[in-house]
Formats: structure tokens, C-alpha cells, sequence
């Protein structure tokens, strides 16, 4: 599920439960926000809501200073585009410290772009976390 602050991510958790749920940046989100805002934001929705699954995945875009960086900064799962210079440096950086870098991002539902206050809004979230698991 793409996330873009706390209030989210906290959302995201609460709604899938104990399947839980992976919480992914916005598209290129370590250029604009960085990989400490996203562990901010991982980090307040995981003490709002313990116990919940949740992986987390930080869209790195084109940048692979920027995915080095995320690493460093202790995040194990990455989007970096494989066609960027130094994608298999980042690659090798990855696999030493246990960490998975993502070619490309998954499917995921934004929730940006929902309106939950809405009854259909509510209907697509539910639908997307009944079959994201």
C-alpha cells in the first residue's frame, strides 16, 4: 500500500491486521522526503498500532546515492530502477547487509488517492487488503 505520511501508515496497519501489509513510499519518494522521514513515518505507525506485519519499501527512483543511502540508514527493502548507473553496486551493497532491492515497484493501492470518507473508498481499501495479505 503506497503511504505518504504517519496519519497512512497508521491507517494501512490498523485495516490489515495480523496479515499485515506493506507499506511502500511514494514513487521516487527518497529524493523528495528520504529514507529518515520514511522510517519516521514507519516508526510512529508502528508504535500507534503493535504487532502488526509490516514490511516497508522505500521507492529510491533513479538514484542509487540515494538507495546506498536508505541502506546505511537500515532499511532492508528498496525500489531502484535496474537501469540507472550503479544499480548493481546497490545491488551487491543490498545483498551484503541482508537487504532486498526491487527492480520495480509492486502493485500497490495509493492510498493518496482514496477518498475514505467515502463509502466506496472504504470498499476499494477493503478490497485491495482482503487480496493483498
Amino acid at each position: 500500500m503506497t503511504v505518504h505520511d504517519a496519519a497512512g501508515a497508521e491507517l494501512a496497519l490498523r485495516l490489515a491486521g495480523p496479515r499485515g501489509v506493506t507499506l511502500l513510499s511514494a514513487p521516487g519518494a527518497a529524493a523528495t522526503l528520504g529514507a529518515p522521514w520514511f522510517l519516521a513515518i514507519l516508526g510512529a505507525a508502528r508504535a500507534a498500532v503493535p504487532g502488526v506485519p509490516a514490511a516497508a519499501l522505500l521507492d529510491c527512483g533513479d538514484a542509487p546515492g540515494l538507495a546506498l543511502m536508505a541502506l546505511r540508514a537500515g532499511l532492508r527493502a528498496l525500489v531502484l530502477d535496474p537501469g540507472c548507473p550503479g544499480f548493481a553496486a546497490v545491488a551487491a551493497a543490498a545483498s551484503e547487509v541482508g537487504a532486498c532491492l526491487h527492480p520495480g515497484r509492486p502493485a500497490s493501492l495509493d492510498l493518496g488517492r482514496l477518498d475514505l470518507t467515502r463509502a466506496g473508498g472504504r470498499a476499494r481499501l477493503a478490497a485491495w487488503l482482503a487480496g493483498a495479505g
